[in-house]
């Protein structure tokens, strides 16, 4: 059966697990959770996602994350392909290091947000890396600290998690504490593994065809959420692919977009596509990476080819031009 395709569009909220490969540790030490947790941060700092709570084990981990404006897909494969090469230089390995791609569950919040929270915050203590929760108030190493303020991480959305429990931080913090308390004798939680009812068999079309008999929906594991959620996620998903299909129809081949970028800049195509440099070559190049591999999702590689440069100086470029984003997409009819 063929997998499934990720289910994203900005603002999505989603609980990210992923496992070594034959469950081996994927954070030997304290060096590499360090280097994992800064590569997380980058993410954060260029605003591709939003972290609520996490939680490292060694031989998987856990984020509850919402997303901006770039993919979720570009955002991990940033932050695991990265991390991936540096952990196999580091332990003399070679090889994959995860098993099989990350999982990623799109999550009702209103029903589900301090769940799972609760849920992340408390794996090491289900691991039992932890002996009990008063070792896990002072664990660097899960998000649940940083909430309560004993191992502060700028990156992490901690005042979004406190304002469900009240206005007050003091009073929020005691709450939020309470609250983790009440759920550690839950154990395992299968229900907040996915199988929300969005319906997939078939993809969304077919989804418009049970919408008449609701006994007939099958579960899907890349959502946790009931019904009118799901419904809502399916619309708001079929616009999503229209916009996608009106901006890929819009005559944007790379030979298209390099002539509106060039006469945008002032940058000339044989430069663009050369040697050229300066800034005005530097910033169309970040402006056409950004259109072409971001916003219309195509490949990084086939415009490296083009403008005749490695294609990771094309990915470095399309995250560079996310700082001028509305003028790129201006351009391209995108906003």
């Amino acid at each position: 059966m063929p997998r499934q395709p990720r289910l994203d569009f900005p603002g999505m909220l989603h609980h990210i697990m992923a496992r070594g490969i034959t469950r081996q540790e994927i954070f030997r030490d304290d060096v590499d959770r360090d280097d994992f947790l800064k590569r997380l941060s980058l993410l954060c700092e260029d605003e591709s996602v939003v972290i609520y709570a996490w939680a490292l084990i060694p031989n998987h981990f856990h984020l509850l994350l919402r997303t901006g404006r770039r993919p979720l897909s570009r955002s991990m494969r940033s932050l695991l392909t990265g991390y991936a090469g540096a952990f196999n230089r580091r332990h003399s390995r070679s090889g994959h290091l995860l098993q099989n791609r990350y999982k990623s569950i799109v999550c009702e919040e209103d029903a589900y947000f301090l769940e799972l929270v609760r849920y992340l915050h408390l794996n090491p203590l289900r691991s039992g890396i932890m002996k009990d929760l008063k070792a896990l108030d002072d664990y660097p190493y899960t998000g649940h600290s940083a909430v309560l303020g004993h191992s502060p991480r700028a990156w992490q959305d901690t005042e979004e998690v406190l304002r469900w429990f009240s206005p007050s931080s003091a009073a929020a913090r005691r709450a939020y504490h309470q609250f983790v308390a009440e759920g550690q004798a839950q154990g395992r939680r299968p229900d907040l593994m996915g199988g929300g009812l969005v319906r997939s068999a078939g993809g969304w079309k077919a989804v418009a065809e049970l919408a008449r008999g609701r006994e007939g929906y099958a579960s899907d594991e890349r959502v946790l959420g009931g019904n009118e959620f799901v419904e809502d996620l399916m619309r708001r998903l079929e616009r999503e692919e229209a916009e996608k299909t009106r901006a890929k129809t819009r005559a944007w081949d790379i030979a298209s977009l390099l002539k509106a970028v060039s006469r945008e800049t002032g940058a000339r195509e044989e430069a663009l596509c050369g040697t050229g440099r300066g800034s005005a070559v530097c910033r169309a190049r970040e402006g056409l990476a950004y259109v072409w591999v971001e916003r219309l999702g195509q490949s990084g590689r086939k415009l490296a080819e083009v403008l005749t440069i490695r294609p990771e100086s094309v990915y470095k470029a399309a995250k560079r031009g996310m700082a001028d984003k509305e003028r790129w997409e201006k351009l391209a009819g995108l906003n």
